[in-house]
C-alpha cells in the first residue's frame, strides 16, 4: 500500500505562516468574525427559499409542459447553488461557530442528492490535502478511460476527442452522484490513500437519506404531478443534467486550466513543496470581479482563498484576496486567475485538448508511446506492441 504523501519543502512554509497572520490581523482590525455575516445569511435564505419554491411550483403548480421544463432546469441549477453557497461552507464548518448549525445546514446536502459524510472525506480531507495529485486526489479521476486530467495517465484513442464530449459528460455528474458515486466511494477500502473506517451509523445514514431523496424527487412527483411516466423521466433527467453541468464546470475551472500544475511525488513518494505553495500551484480563480459569479458560485470562483482558508466563510474571500495575492508575490509564488468565466472556460477547453488530442498525437507519432488497445498497429515498417 502506498504511504501517505508528505509536503517536504519547509523553506516555503513561512508563506503560510505569514499569510495566516495577516488574514487573522484583518479580522481583528475589522472586529469581524470569520463566519457568516448578515450578507451571507441573506444568501442562505435566498437560495434555500428559491430551491423550495421551485420544487413546490413544479409539484403543485400544474403548469404547461414548457413552463415546467424551464422550472426543472432552474430546480437543477438551484440545487447546485445551494450546494455551493450553503452546504459547502457548512460541511467545512465555516458557516457558524456553532457545530449544531453547521450540522443542520450540512444535512441539506442529502436533500440535493449527495452524502455530506462521503463528501467530507472526498473533498475536505482528500482533495484539499492532495490537490491535483494523481492517485490521491480523486477529483481529477472524473471518468476513467474517457476523461484524462493527469499527465501520469496514458492517453487512449478515445480521449483525443475529450475536448468535444467532456462538457456533455459533466452534465451526467449529478446523475452519477445520486445513483452511483456515493455508494462506490463509501464501500471502497480507501479514497486516494485515505483508508476508510466508517462508524456503523453511517451505513444506515447513507441508505436512509438516499431513500428520502428518491422519495422527494421520484416517488412523490409521480404520485402528485399530472404527468405521464415518460414526461417525468425527461424532467428528472433535465434536472440532473442542469445540476451536473453547473457543478462540473465550476469545479473543473478551478483546477484544470492552463496555469495549474499536476505535480508528481518524488522517489520517496513525497511532494517537494510546502503544502500552501502546492495549493497555489494547483488552484486558480476565475471571474473575481463579477458580482454575479461571486453570488452564485459560493466563493468557488475564488478557489485560491478557499484552499488556503477553507474554514473561513466564502463571503469574506473578496476582502482577504488582496492579502493573499500580495503575500504570494512577496514569496515569488503563483496566484493563478482567469479574468472572466469565459476565459476560464476557454482555458479548460485548451487543457482538455492538450491532455487529449495533442498528447495522443505526440505519443503516437513522436515518442511512439504505448496506447492501450490490444490489436497490433504498424508504424513505418515495424510492429508496435500495445499494452492493456
Amino acid at each position: 500500500m502506498a504511504r501517505k504523501i508528505k509536503f517536504t519543502n519547509t523553506n516555503k512554509s513561512t508563506f503560510y505562516i505569514t499569510v495566516r497572520k495577516r488574514v487573522d490581523a484583518y479580522f481583528t482590525a475589522n472586529n469581524t468574525t470569520t463566519y457568516a455575516n448578515p450578507a451571507m445569511w441573506f444568501k442562505v435564505f435566498f437560495f434555500l427559499t428559491g430551491l423550495t419554491s421551485i420544487y413546490l411550483l413544479l409539484l403543485l403548480g400544474n403548469f404547461s409542459i414548457p413552463i415546467m421544463l424551464v422550472l426543472t432546469v432552474l430546480l437543477g441549477m438551484f440545487g447546485a447553488f445551494v450546494g455551493f453557497n450553503v452546504c459547502h461552507d457548512a460541511i467545512h464548518k465555516a458557516l457558524s461557530p456553532n457545530p449544531t448549525i453547521n450540522k443542520v445546514f450540512s444535512f441539506i446536502f442529502n436533500l440535493i442528492g449527495a452524502s455530506p459524510y462521503v463528501w467530507n472525506i472526498c473533498h475536505n480531507i482528500v482533495h484539499h490535502t492532495y490537490t491535483n495529485i494523481a492517485g490521491h486526489d480523486e477529483d481529477i479521476d472524473v471518468a476513467p478511460g474517457l476523461i484524462r486530467f493527469s499527465t501520469s495517465e496514458t492517453v487512449n484513442r478515445v480521449q483525443q476527442y475529450q475536448h468535444f464530449y467532456a462538457f456533455a459528460l459533466y452534465s451526467l455528474a449529478m446523475l452519477s452522484w445520486v445513483f452511483r458515486k456515493d455508494y462506490k466511494k463509501f464501500f471502497q477500502k480507501k479514497i486516494g490513500e485515505h483508508v476508510l473506517n466508517h462508524p456503523k451509523i453511517e451505513y444506515f445514514n447513507l441508505f436512509f437519506y438516499k431513500a428520502i431523496y428518491y422519495f422527494l424527487f421520484i416517488v412523490l412527483p409521480l404520485m402528485v404531478m399530472n404527468i405521464t411516466w415518460w414526461q417525468f423521466i425527461i424532467g428528472f433527467l433535465v434536472m440532473q443534467f442542469a445540476q451536473g453541468l453547473v457543478l462540473g464546470l465550476v469545479f473543473q475551472l478551478a483546477h484544470v486550466v492552463e496555469a495549474t500544475e499536476f505535480p508528481f511525488p518524488n522517489e520517496e513518494g513525497n511532494i517537494e513543496e510546502a503544502w500552501a505553495a502546492h495549493q497555489l500551484q494547483t488552484t486558480a480563480n476565475f471571474a473575481v470581479n463579477s458580482s454575479l459569479a461571486a453570488f452564485l458560485c459560493g466563493g468557488l470562483n475564488r478557489q485560491v482563498e478557499h484552499h488556503l482558508f477553507p474554514k473561513i466563510c466564502h463571503i469574506h474571500y473578496p476582502a482577504i484576496s488582496k492579502i493573499v495575492k500580495e503575500t504570494a508575490a512577496e514569496y515569488n509564488l503563483p496566484y493563478n486567475e482567469c479574468p472572466t468565466f469565459l476565459d476560464a472556460l476557454k482555458s479548460h477547453y485548451k487543457m482538455l485538448k492538450k491532455l487529449g488530442k495533442e498528447t495522443y498525437k505526440t505519443d503516437r507519432y513522436v515518442n511512439r508511446e504505448i496506447i492501450p488497445f490490444p490489436e497490433p498497429v504498424f508504424l513505418a515498417a515495424e510492429p508496435v506492441s500495445y499494452r492493456n
